[in-house]
């Protein structure tokens, strides 16, 4: 058994080549030789979001606060909100962040593969975030 205390790992920000606007990010636990998933909690403050991206092994969300958005390419905008549980399957080109007015929290679960965990693209526009 291993137990990370709270605080164990410091907050950092998002970079801004893979955010646009304030976002923090909370390490929960990191890869391994035993095992190959990687979580963070990850906080955006309205408005924020990621840049489209991809995971080699695809990615889940677990929303436990506020109200926030995703969407994969080619679909449309869609609600989150405390609860959701959000999949996206390997290489599928998404982004997610939070609503206009409201802070989003997520926890964010994904797999190393090889080494790599997610592949960042362009920012996500203006015009596409407003849908």
């Amino acid at each position: 058994m291993q137990i990370t205390r709270n605080g164990a790992h410091p907050s950092g920000n998002g970079p801004a080549d893979w955010f646009t606007g304030r976002v923090r990010i909370d390490p929960l636990f990191a890869a391994n030789e035993a095992r190959r998933a990687a979580a963070a909690s990850v906080t955006f403050e309205p408005g924020a979001r990621t840049a489209w991206h991809t995971h080699p092994l695809g990615q889940t969300l677990i929303v436990t606060a506020g109200l926030g958005r995703a969407q994969r390419e080619g679909g449309p905008i869609e609600e989150l909100r405390p609860g959701d549980v959000v999949w996206f399957g390997p290489g599928e080109k998404h982004w997610h962040g939070a609503s206009p007015e409201t802070a989003m929290t997520h926890i964010a679960i994904h797999e190393h593969l090889d080494g790599k965990v997610v592949d960042w693209m362009e920012p996500v526009s203006d015009e596409d975030y407003q849908g």
